[in-house]
């Protein structure tokens, strides 16, 4: 096999997807994506792993989707981790120098971060991230302290605490999935690399990823991170409210709410119908997308007021210069940023990876559901040039990936694609449940006009 050195590897481990990402920077600074893998997450739930075995089958599939289309094969990788159980702090530091004639170096800068790491903490507990949030020399605020002489060195810095359990989880999957995890990086703060600017970060926005099992929060402000928090519901208690609802399959619930959905019942006909199957053979079902609506919109409106909850807490609520941005699988329902403008009174923008991304990249992979995945990639590549040190990918050829090539990519939609899915049902102009018996009078009646001239345009 040959090898490369500049390849970047990473996988999001969702509730609902895990996706497995290879990508490569550009000499013009954006990302090239080589090959992407999705498949269904089983054994995950809200962030935190419940069944190892399926999660590393998953981890398997994705990433051996992912390779066959780059045609690499990758051993390190970069993973996000999420869940209900991940807080922040905030902490200040300080380090004394031995003379005010010495300049402040990057050693004692990463000295004070260092030490961040020996907070106490709660049992069962440990630090995800140290992220610093601003420096002080001497009493002298807001400086960038290497180079500038100084004796005393002070620190503020955000810190995200997770579970050892959870943590420990997830590092196992990956191991036994055969892959070497390089670094676990916090979801909201991949997706933030992906979608936001700069400016947007000095501004002051709050980043918001609606994800399967989570709801995740970022705020920055004046450049840096100042706040980040998950929400307990994403797209899977959307999912299971119109399950419980309307009595009907989990999968047919989803497809409710993926194709018509909306978080805004106002906005809604109340005429519109769709037909679900019926189980089994049974007898299908009319919902109204109204009523659907109605459901999605109570869930989402409450999602919302968590968030706001959030924000006001962190003390940046009247900060958000560039208001919010909604990423995640989740920003794609229907008339979403309405509804989150109209509770909060913030501008609401949503959030796509392709700012980051060069010219030719296939339109699937620039969605918000696919942030988090470019996030963790763009990541990866700023610490491996921060360190020095790359990874090495074996590049397959082509008889090894003919042998290889024994699950298909799209193995994992075969199934779902065989299954009846809900349908919109067509308007008619008249129509009578007397058509529905046995009068043959309407019946030869209706052979008169053509169907066409019965549909009212939509």
């Amino acid at each position: 096999m040959n090898q490369q050195n500049d390849i970047i590897s990473a996988i999001d481990i969702g509730t609902t997807k895990i996706v497995a990402i290879i990508g490569k920077k550009e000499t013009d600074g954006k990302f090239r994506i080589l090959g992407i893998g999705k498949a269904p997450s089983k054994g995950v739930k809200r962030g935190n792993v419940l069944n190892i075995e399926e999660t590393v089958n998953s981890i398997k599939l994705a990433v051996e989707i992912a390779e066959q289309k780059a045609q690499l094969k990758i051993t390190d990788v970069y993973v996000g981790i999420a869940g209900q159980n991940i807080k922040c702090i905030r902490n200040s530091g300080y380090v004394n120098r031995p003379s005010y004639d010495q300049e402040i170096t990057a050693e004692d800068v990463d000295m004070l971060k260092d030490d961040q790491y020996r907070i106490g903490l709660e049992p069962g507990e440990e630090i995800i991230h140290v992220l610093p949030q601003s420096y002080s020399v001497d009493g002298e605020n807001g400086v960038k302290p290497i180079g500038i002489c100084g004796k005393r060195l002070e620190g503020n810095f955000h810190i995200v605490i997770g579970k050892t359990m959870n943590i420990k989880n997830l590092k196992r999957c990956v191991e036994r999935a055969g892959l070497h995890l390089k670094s676990l990086v916090l979801e909201p703060l991949a997706s933030s690399f992906a979608v936001l600017t700069e400016d947007e970060k000095e501004a002051g926005v709050a980043l918001i990823d609606i994800g399967g099992g989570t709801t995740d929060l970022a705020i920055y402000y004046e450049g840096t991170i100042c706040h980040t928090a998950v929400v307990p519901f994403g797209g899977n208690v959307l999912t299971g409210d119109v399950k419980s609802a309307y009595n009907i399959l989990e999968k047919h619930a989803e497809e409710l709410k993926v194709q018509f959905g909306s978080a805004l019942a106002e906005s809604t006909g109340d005429d519109e119908i769709v037909t679900v199957p019926g189980v089994s053979g049974r007898s299908a079902k009319e919902i109204s997308q109204k009523s659907l609506a109605n459901v999605l919109q109570a869930r989402m409106e409450e999602i919302i007021g968590a968030i706001e909850f959030q924000i006001e807490n962190s003390g940046y609520a009247d900060r958000l210069g560039a208001g919010m941005v909604i990423t995640g699988g989740g920003a794609l329902l229907k008339n979403l940023p309405q509804l989150v403008s109209f509770k909060t009174g913030h501008e609401i923008k949503i959030g796509f990876p392709i700012q980051y991304l060069t010219s030719d990249v296939k339109e699937d992979v620039n969605s918000p559901m696919y942030s988090t995945s470019v996030g963790l990639m763009m990541i990866g590549e700023e610490e491996m040039r921060k360190s020095g040190k790359a990874s090495v990918v074996d590049v397959i050829e082509k008889e090894e990936v003919m042998v290889q090539a024994n699950i298909k990519p799209d193995l994992f939609f075969e199934e779902e694609e065989k299954v009846e899915k809900p349908k919109k049902k067509e308007k008619k102009e008249k129509e009578s449940k007397i058509m529905f018996g046995k009068n043959k009078f309407f019946e030869s009646l209706s052979t008169l006009f053509d169907d066409k001239d019965t549909k009212i345009n939509e």
